[in-house]
């Protein structure tokens, strides 16, 4: 796991917001919030991405992950 994705599991943990992560190389989709599967696609075919692993990590998009964190609640 890189630190990118770990700093971004461990931060929401710190403020109480538990989320698991699916990878399928590439993609990483966020897979669960506190519990509730996530069943909206976004930026991919299988899952809700998070990430892209090209050559690095890379978030897909910000503020449309962490709305989707925020509806999840």
């Amino acid at each position: 796991m890189t630190y990118k994705v770990k700093s971004f599991v461990e931060k929401l943990a710190k403020i109480g917001i538990n989320v698991t992560l699916q990878g399928n190389i590439p993609w990483v989709y966020l897979a669960t919030v506190n519990g509730k599967v996530v069943t909206e696609r976004f930026g991919g075919n299988h899952g809700f991405t998070v990430f892209m692993w090209v050559n690095d990590v890379v978030w897909t998009d910000r503020k449309v992950v962490f709305k989707k964190i925020r509806s999840m609640l």
